[in-house]
C-alpha cells in the first residue's frame, strides 16, 4: 500500500510562489508515476502536471510551475511561480505503478494512490 502526504500549501500574493511536496510511503518510489492534480470549489479534479522519466504540463500552467522527484528521499515536488488567483485549489499528488502515456497521465483515473490533498489560495 502506497500513502502520499503533500504539504506545502498555504496563503501567498499574486505573483509570489509556492512549493509543493509530497512525501510517499510503502512500495518501490522509482517505479511510479507520479501526477499533481487540483480541484477548486464546485470544478472538477484538473490535472496539472505529471513525471516519469519525463514531465509533462497542463496548458495552463506551462512554464510557470516545475514537477521534480527526489528518488532518493521519496518525494515528489511541484515549485510553483507567478502565481495567479485562478490557480487557488487544494492541489493533491497521485501515484501509480508504470510508465503509460501522457494522454493516460493526464486522467485521474490512471492513478491508483491519492494524497489528502493541500490547500493553496493566491490572493489578487
Amino acid at each position: 500500500q502506497v500513502q502520499l502526504v503533500e504539504s506545502g500549501g498555504g496563503l501567498v500574493q499574486a505573483g509570489g510562489s509556492l512549493r509543493l511536496s509530497c512525501a510517499a510511503s510503502g512500495g518501490s518510489f522509482s517505479a511510479y508515476a507520479l501526477g499533481w492534480f487540483r480541484q477548486a470549489p464546485g470544478k472538477e479534479r484538473e490535472f496539472v502536471a505529471s513525471i516519469t522519466w519525463s514531465t509533462f504540463y497542463s496548458d495552463s500552467v506551462r512554464g510557470r510551475f516545475t514537477i521534480s522527484r527526489d528518488n532518493a528521499k521519496n518525494t515528489v515536488y511541484l515549485q510553483m511561480n507567478s502565481l495567479k488567483p485562478e490557480d487557488t485549489a487544494t492541489y493533491y499528488c497521485a501515484a501509480r505503478y508504470g510508465a503509460p502515456t501522457n494522454s493516460w497521465l493526464s486522467r485521474a483515473e490512471t492513478y491508483n494512490y491519492w494524497g489528502q490533498g493541500t490547500q493553496v489560495t493566491v490572493s489578487s
